[in-house]
């Protein structure tokens, strides 16, 4: 979608949480500023004050922000330098990407619940069919109040929610009931409620796109829906200008998918200063494993394929992966094959950026373990499995980056580390 920030606030009858749902099966439901209201529902004493979250060294992007510091014009995506100069007095945090996927497994059970056709996009959203829940839970609006008032009490957390004839119009309206809103758009106003709109509110329309059709005179979603189908395609391409057609005329018949696999997980940082010295990139490597080996076991996933990636100083990327005999979702084996990627690319060069993923997912409890004859019955992965339980209870911050892998396992025999 577009620049969500232009989509005018609710408050509008005709859209309101008490307008007609008939026909509205779809929700869209959107957490308010998750990542900052995590942080501050652990920290209590940070409520009512401005909090951004994200990368605070002087490369770092905003991950997050609360609606205090958004007041001050900070946005997700935005360069935290920028934000420190919007907003100095903030409370800066860094991702604490464990407990944030924590929460989003509560918020998720709340809304399976309710229905089993849920679509998450992400940590802190979720397409919701509620058609077949109508019998027990009532309209799609009371089920929707019934979301809103479980994931307050459960989780002490607010959301927003669209409720309409389709994904596209309930995201819409999610956006535009933000924050800690209800909104919905009867299927007989879509258009009424779409037409007003910026062009930029479609899907797939972003900066530049929304700056050539506006150089045409098409400024509205309405001004797009009644353009020559010649002139969309001049814009913006012939795929792109029958989908927008469509999008702008309310039609989206994309069903609510419950099954959304993905493709892999991992983790990367960007240097406050391009680095050098192999010593730093290897304490990265050991922070990045850690980080991507306790989003897969939180997300019941292991993966055969870790792949390297690194940014040279000149903004050159490079990417190497490897593939494993088994797979597994054990920092220790990631960080040992992205080193070892590592100093074979030996790059010689200053270092911006790395990462480390892992590919090829499946189901852990699918994917059969391969024993070692005579290795003991635990090693690294019950090890890290007790560092997840212990930070999800006292804060990744009490395990410290890494602190898993500086210890042999068991299962292997000692092997030579390079610096």
């Amino acid at each position: 979608m577009g620049r969500s920030q232009s989509l005018p606030r609710g408050g509008d009858p005709r859209f309101g949480p008490d307008a007609d749902d008939t026909g509205c099966p779809i929700l869209h439901v959107d957490m308010d500023a998750f990542f900052a209201s995590v942080e501050v529902r652990r920290r209590p004493e940070l409520r009512g004050q401005p909090v951004v979250v994200g990368g605070i060294g002087p490369r770092g992007v905003v991950s997050s922000a609360s609606y205090e510091a958004r007041r001050f014009g900070v946005r997700s995506a935005m360069p935290t330098a920028r934000a420190r100069a919007l907003c100095p007095h903030a409370v800066y945090l860094p991702p604490d990407f464990p407990q944030y996927s924590a929460a989003s497994r509560a918020v998720m059970r709340i809304f399976r619940d309710v229905t089993p056709l849920v679509e998450p996009l992400s940590l802190d959203e979720a397409f919701l069919d509620v058609a077949g829940a109508r019998r027990l839970f009532g309209s799609p609006t009371e089920i929707a109040r019934l979301i809103r008032r479980r994931v307050a009490e459960e989780q002490e957390l607010t959301c927003s929610v669209g409720v309409a004839p389709s994904k596209f119009v309930a995201k819409l309206g999610s956006t535009r009931a933000k924050p800690d809103g209800l909104l919905v758009v009867p299927a007989a106003r879509v258009l009424e409620f779409l037409h007003p709109l910026p062009v930029a509110a479609l899907w797939g329309v972003g900066e530049r796109s929304a700056e050539a059709l506006q150089r045409l005179g098409l400024r509205t979603v309405g001004d797009l829906a009644e353009a020559p189908p010649g002139l969309l395609r001049r814009a913006v391409g012939e795929a792109s200008a029958a989908h927008l057609h469509e999008l702008a005329w309310g039609r989206d018949p994309r069903r609510v998918s419950p099954e959304h696999v993905e493709k892999s997980i991992g983790a990367e940082v960007t240097f406050d200063t391009d680095v050098t010295d192999p010593a730093e990139i290897r304490r990265a490597l050991l922070a990045l494993a850690e980080k991507a080996g306790a989003r897969l076991r939180a997300a019941g996933q292991v993966g055969r394929t870790v792949s390297l990636k690194v940014r040279l100083a000149d903004f050159r990327t490079v990417s190497r992966s490897r593939t494993l005999g088994v797979p597994t979702d054990t920092a220790r084996e990631m960080f040992d094959t992205a080193w070892a990627l590592w100093t074979a690319l030996a790059p010689g060069e200053p270092v911006r950026l790395v990462g480390v993923r892992m590919e090829g997912l499946a189901a852990a409890e699918e994917t059969p373990q391969q024993l070692t004859l005579g290795a003991p019955e635990r090693g690294w992965r019950e090890a890290e499995a007790a560092a997840d339980a212990a930070a999800a209870r006292f804060g990744r911050s009490v395990i410290g980056p890494a602190s898993l892998l500086g210890k042999r396992d068991p299962r292997r025999p000692e092997k030579p580390t390079r610096p």
